[in-house]
């Protein structure tokens, strides 16, 4: 009888990553990492704002153009919130930083770091993460 072969040593993968960040230093943010599953829920909840930016952008007159733009901002919220599961070492206004208080009134560089790592980590081209 065979004896069973040792196993190999366990793989440990975090679904998430701590960034320092650079715009505001002593401030560090977590974000998702990827997965099949999360990019079928990311695909799914910016689907149709991404066909209507695309659309808009298309349009000749000046108010599609700045609906297109407004439709960008809100395809960065989306991003920005799925992507941000955590701020650690950022005080707004009296109150510890929340992913949802970081977006709506934390400093503009710090969401703009943020929105970067999100799209990087979800490995966007750079068309796509001009969107």
């Amino acid at each position: 009888m065979k004896s069973p072969s040792p196993s190999p040593e366990e793989v440990h993968y975090s679904s998430e990553v701590t960034i320092p960040s650079q715009a505001i230093p002593g401030v560090t943010f977590t974000i998702r990492r990827m997965s099949f599953g999360r990019r079928i829920e990311l695909t799914r909840m910016v689907r149709e704002l991404t066909v209507r930016m695309e659309f808009l952008e298309a349009g000749q007159d000046l108010r599609d153009k700045i609906e297109a733009a407004f439709v960008a901002n809100e395809v960065d919220a989306v991003y920005l919130r799925w992507g941000l599961l955590r701020v650690e070492g950022l005080e707004i206004d009296g109150n510890t930083a929340t992913p949802e208080l970081a977006i709506a009134a934390g400093p503009e560089a710090l969401v703009r770091e943020i929105l970067i790592a999100v799209k990087h980590e979800c490995a966007l081209t750079e068309d796509e993460a001009k969107n």
